[in-house]
């Protein structure tokens, strides 16, 4: 990262990356989001809806058309470029801060990790009603709808949930995305920084990562945090759509909890320690793939407006 860099740079630079990403990658989001809310195995040869990820696109695409795929992107898209935009512009700001400490200045890994986490938190809790609404017109379903659209459904929310609404499973969110996106950053800056994945320097002595750097490094850095924190990321879905029985018809049994800790012990005891774990192949290639373009596109922004910036 660019850690001596104007801040506003990596917020620029972070939205971009955030609007390409999701654009790319919404429609294994959707298939994720199905997954993790089906009660059901998913397992082929059963009667549950979705059994694995070739035939849940087909299914989606069959059933609801093609542009079911990207249901939900535009607060998903408002959602990722806010993300990104307070996610690398906070991180910037945390990680110049700590490296003002003597005692951290030894400790980088700490220092990332504690900057990713803190970014991560703080972009969650801006950007939290949008994935609550994304979430709710995925879920829905295409027999069903009670959502005509975002502003409808921000409307319906606030009526029927009140304000609460907008924030249901915030906790478990925040507990996720903590050492997700703590790790996430660790292990990019870990990774990029291997000798067998070189930095070039340009004319304005900017450290700059190329292309298969930011992949290879996002694409590991993906992969490892989403499988460790992923018990929690399914909990956070299952209780955005807490109060959204009438929108899931359809698609099977409907998943009632009342809490974190409750939502993990029913899932357990009707699904087994492997319904913690559902849908996580898709999970991890949509972690592995998002991670590695949010990255690339972001140092490939960067690149350029430190490049443009060094001209001036």
């Amino acid at each position: 990262m660019y850690a001596s860099s104007d801040p506003t740079y990596h917020a620029i630079a972070g939205a971009v990356s955030g609007c390409l990403t999701r654009f790319i990658c919404q429609p294994l989001d959707v298939v994720k989001i199905r997954f993790q809310l089906q009660v059901e195995p998913i397992k082929k040869g059963t009667t549950s809806k979705y059994q694995s990820m070739l035939q849940t696109f087909r299914l989606i695409s069959k059933e609801e058309s093609i542009y079911a795929l990207w249901k939900g992107h535009v607060p998903a898209q408002l959602l990722s470029i806010i993300f990104g935009t307070s996610q690398f512009y906070t991180y910037t700001i945390v990680n110049q801060y700590l490296e003002t400490y003597s005692l951290l200045k030894e400790k980088e890994k700490t220092v990332h990790f504690i900057s990713g986490a803190t970014a991560g938190c703080c972009a969650t809790m801006i950007t939290f009603p949008l994935d609550i609404i994304r979430t709710r017109l995925i879920a829905q379903s295409s027999q069903n709808i009670a959502y005509m659209g975002t502003l409808h459904s921000c409307k319906t929310i606030y009526k029927t949930e009140s304000f609460k609404g907008f924030f249901r499973g915030l906790l478990p969110s925040l507990l996720q995305i903590a050492p997700h996106v703590g790790l996430q950053f660790e292990t990019y800056e870990i990774i990029k920084d291997f000798k067998f994945l070189p930095h070039n320097e340009d004319v304005h002595h900017h450290k700059q990562v190329g292309i298969v750097n930011s992949l290879v490094a996002g694409c590991i850095a993906g992969l490892v945090a989403k499988t460790i924190v992923y018990p929690l990321d399914l909990a956070r879905k299952r209780l955005q759509i807490q109060g959204f029985e009438h929108g899931r018809k359809g698609f099977g049994g409907f998943f009632y909890c009342t809490g974190l800790k409750n939502c993990l012990s029913l899932t357990i005891q009707k699904e087994g320690i492997s319904g913690l774990f559902k849908g996580l192949g898709p999970s991890q290639f949509k972690a592995a793939l998002t991670t590695a373009f949010h990255f690339t596109f972001y140092e490939q922004a960067l690149n350029v407006i430190q490049n443009v910036a060094g001209t001036k």
